[in-house]
């Protein structure tokens, strides 16, 4: 089962500057992240399980949380890489 994604007004913005190709890589990425919210190479801030770091598809770097009683994973920040 995947987790519905969600975006901050900041991380959607962020989301929309990708360029039309790593922005298809990205969504390929939050696909993965969508379905398996606390693996995908994803590390706990803080020991905080539901608040995660992780990498995606080498494009961006991204804050998210975990919300499973709502079935949403929510990001938070999301920090395109070069």
């Amino acid at each position: 089962m995947s987790l519905r994604l969600a975006y901050t007004d900041d991380a959607r913005a962020e989301r929309r500057s990708l360029s039309p190709e790593r922005r298809k890589r990205f969504e390929e990425g939050m696909a993965v992240v969508s379905r398996d919210p606390y693996g995908c190479g994803s590390s706990p801030v803080r020991d905080d399980r539901d608040r995660r770091d992780a990498t995606v598809a080498r494009v961006a770097f991204i804050t998210y949380l975990v919300s499973e009683s709502v079935v949403t994973v929510t990001v938070v920040r999301l920090v395109p890489l070069p």
